[in-house]
Parts: structure tokens; sequence; C-alpha cells
């Protein structure tokens, strides 16, 4: 049993040093948000890997609490995300007019 724990917790600190790099790489706001989202994952794994080497059941609420923060903040950021106005909008002079054409009503 402490073998596993030990190969896990080598996978966990890999992947978390991996979610620190691009945390602090990016390049966007989306990649940071996805690293975070993923290094709760992490933290949740590794409080449920302590509960299977304690055989206890005592951290379930903190797993649980870890879970719900981690899919309330994807879903708060990807609503936002949704919500921008793309970045290349046709500028305003260069918009087709309908001066002077005839049959249009103003």
């Amino acid at each position: 049993m402490e073998g596993f724990v030990v190969v896990c917790g080598v996978i966990l600190v890999a992947a978390t040093l991996c979610t620190i790099y691009r945390l602090a790489k990016g390049p966007t706001l989306l990649d940071r948000v996805v690293a975070s989202d993923v290094q709760l994952a992490i933290v949740g794994a590794a409080v449920a890997v302590d509960m299977v080497y304690r055989r206890s059941y005592e951290n379930m609420t903190l797993l649980l609490i870890v879970s719900l923060v981690g899919f309330l903040g994807s879903v708060t950021v990807a609503r936002f995300a949704n919500n921008q106005k793309p970045a290349e909008e046709t500028p305003a002079s260069e918009v087709p007019t309908t001066a002077g054409d005839p049959g249009v009503d103003r």
C-alpha cells in the first residue's frame, strides 16, 4: 500500500509542477483558468489518495467542497468568456451605407 501512495504522490507532484508552469506561462486567461481547475482536481485526487491510505472518510466533506469550487469556478468563467465581444469588429467607416440608394425609406 505504501508503494501505491508513493507512486501516486510522485504523479501528483509532477502534475502540480505542470499546472504551476501553465499558470505562470499562460498565454491566455482561459489557459490559466483551466490550469487552476486542473490544480483543484489534483488537490481532490490527493485528498482521495489520503483517504484510501488511512482507510477513513473524514475528508469526504473537503473532497466535495474542492470539487464544487472547481465546478462552479469553471462554469462562471465559461459564462463570462462566452459573453466577450469578438476582437475584430468592422470599423464604422467601412460599414456600407444606404444613403442615396433608391427605394430606401428613412
